[in-house]
């Protein structure tokens, strides 16, 4: 373990949207930097994701200075969209959470959005995740809270892991949709030079300067199917994550993680487990 490093970041600006690889990114209580800030909605409120709409992959959205964004998609002109003043919130429905966004400012980027999609959305953004947002406080400590990513601050990887999945992935029925990219997990942080699932049995982690608890294995779902670079969905990694990484019902690869203490992570940033 001794050799272990932080092999890459990734900053998700838009929920479900495809991210970006920054060499460093702060740390915040809730997450990274930026990272899922933004969320499309449909016109009951709920969040809107690859689960239903797989197109979302070729979506792609860049992290302006000050948070705003800027949008880019297959048949559609760029957009930029500044932050949004925290004047009026509307619900959003984030799985079973219901919280306050702010919703992007005139109507370019809905309009954008919606006619990507085929169907009205609004993109909403987080304007205070400290008041926002609570962890599942079955696995959290008071006070703990989160954007709008599925559950948790962030979310690790690990490249050696990758690495035995796809062994094994070479060894089942859907043999042809394998190796399979990172980019299918959509992590925030990504680990190499440890041991292959290493990383269930860890509790407390430090990336560089800043601390982690582990929260819980992360348990996936349908947009791991995805391809991110083309929006078809396979079978695999969930029939071989069924086979060989089913844990409590859930089938897991990777781990939550809530930070412990602020700080900036970089890229080739040592790794050690603490407990």
């Amino acid at each position: 373990m001794g050799n272990a490093q932080l092999q890459s970041i990734h900053v998700h600006p838009v929920k479900a949207f495809r991210g970006q690889a920054p060499r460093e990114a702060v740390v915040e209580p809730w997450g990274l930097a930026g990272d899922r800030r933004w969320v499309l909605i449909d016109d009951g409120g709920k969040v809107v994701t690859q689960r239903e709409q797989p197109r979302l992959a070729l979506a792609a959205a860049e992290l302006l200075p000050g948070g705003g964004l800027r949008l880019s998609a297959p048949g559609m002109d760029a957009l930029t969209v500044p932050v949004p003043r925290p004047d009026g919130t509307v619900p959003v429905n984030v799985f079973r959470d219901k919280v306050e966004g702010v919703p992007a400012e005139g109507d370019a980027a809905h309009a954008w959005c919606s006619e990507y999609l085929g169907f009205e959305v609004r993109l909403i953004h987080m304007a205070d995740p400290a008041t926002c947002r609570p962890v599942d406080p079955e696995y959290a400590l008071p006070g703990e809270t989160v954007s709008f990513a599925d559950g948790y601050p962030l979310l690790l990887a690990s490249a050696a892991s990758l690495e035995a999945l796809n062994a094994l992935i070479a060894q089942g029925d859907h043999a042809a949709e394998g190796p399979l990219p990172m980019n299918r997990f959509r992590p925030n942080v990504v680990v190499s030079g440890t041991a292959a699932w290493a990383e269930d049995d860890w509790s407390r982690v430090s990336i560089g300067e800043v601390v982690f608890r582990i929260a819980k294995m992360s348990g996936r779902c349908v947009v791991t199917t995805t391809d991110q670079s083309t929006a078809d969905r396979g079978k695999e990694p969930l029939r071989t994550l069924g086979r060989h990484r089913r844990f409590g019902g859930k089938l897991v690869f990777g781990q939550n993680l809530v930070p412990l203490s602020p700080g900036t992570i970089r890229v080739g940033d040592p790794v050690n487990v603490l407990e």
